[in-house]
């Protein structure tokens, strides 16, 4: 009974009535009154707080607010963090690759089957040699050709050899590709694998042959460099430009310009060009195949 007159007692106070009024402290006259509860109260407040938790999540989940959490990435991180994601999986399928065809390279070389090789593959390497049956015969055509090809090389020079090639430079014509002054001749016993012509700053440099560009660019002793490959192995290489007018895979013709004479690397000591003519991997005099003059 006790703990029901409590009870009844918690919930009266409850219940009970207050009055809230605001007086003018001049005229005593009350301005607002206003009847509440312990209940009213408790209600009031917790639906308050409720509503403004509510609005502050929504705050934080749909507008930009979040971004000042600590702990919590910006646009810019979470794309981050998109692209490193996908790149580890592009990294992860190229390692798989990479592997895949190690283990394919070592069947091969033991003699196995790769994996994942087509049963077609497999019927063609495990079964019987087929290319055993086939028979190779002359024909009426391949006859002709072979005759008319022996007529067409019995006079060809071009198949002499060193000393047929070295006769047929002689007899062939090499654009100069810069008239002036050698002051450096060639000497292949001292290093010097070319000529030294001197000449005033941005002349004309040109091609000697008909050719294509196979290097161009830049070195700390020699400059700017250009390279050209003619026909039968033959190369030609100018150094110390002051520029470069074409570029690598140029196809050039004989007495086109291709660089302009400058100053330019470290073993250098004026406006001249390092003129060099290889064949076949051996350095060659260019004094006896043109003139400088």
């Amino acid at each position: 009974m006790a703990r029901e007159d409590k009870g009844k007692k918690l919930v009266d106070k409850l219940r009970h009535k207050y009055r809230l009024a605001i007086f003018n402290e001049q005229t005593y006259e009350e301005v607002f009154g206003m009847r509440l509860s312990r209940l009213n109260v408790f209600t009031i407040v917790g639906v308050s707080l409720s509503v403004l938790i509510v609005l502050v999540i929504f705050l934080i989940a749909f507008t930009g607010l979040r971004e000042y959490i600590p702990g919590y990435p910006d646009g810019q991180q979470r794309r981050l963090i998109i692209q490193n994601s996908e790149r580890v999986d592009s990294l992860i399928m190229e390692i798989e690759r990479r592997d895949k065809f190690f283990k394919d390279i070592r069947a091969i070389v033991a003699g196995d089957v790769p994996q994942g090789a087509m049963p077609e593959d497999l019927e063609d390497a495990e079964g019987p040699g087929t290319n055993s049956n086939v028979v190779f015969k002359k024909s009426e055509e391949d006859s002709i050709f072979r005759e008319q090809v022996e007529r067409e090389e019995k006079f060809n020079l071009a198949v002499l050899g060193n000393k047929g090639t070295k006769f047929e430079l002689e007899h062939s014509f090499l654009f100069t590709p810069l008239k002036g002054v050698v002051v450096n001749k060639f000497g292949e016993t001292q290093g010097h694998y070319g000529v030294d012509v001197v000449a005033n700053p941005g002349s004309r440099v040109s091609a000697i042959l008909d050719g294509t560009v196979v290097f161009t660019g830049w070195t700390v002793e020699t400059g700017y460099v250009i390279q050209i490959q003619h026909s039968n192995n033959l190369i030609s290489i100018y150094k110390h430009n002051e520029s470069l007018l074409k570029t690598m895979g140029d196809k050039v013709q004989a007495g086109e310009a291709i660089a302009n004479v400058g100053n330019s690397g470290e073993l250098t000591t004026g406006p001249h060009l390092h003129f060099e003519l290889w064949y076949n991997g051996v350095p060659l005099d260019a004094e006896q195949y043109m003139s400088f003059e």
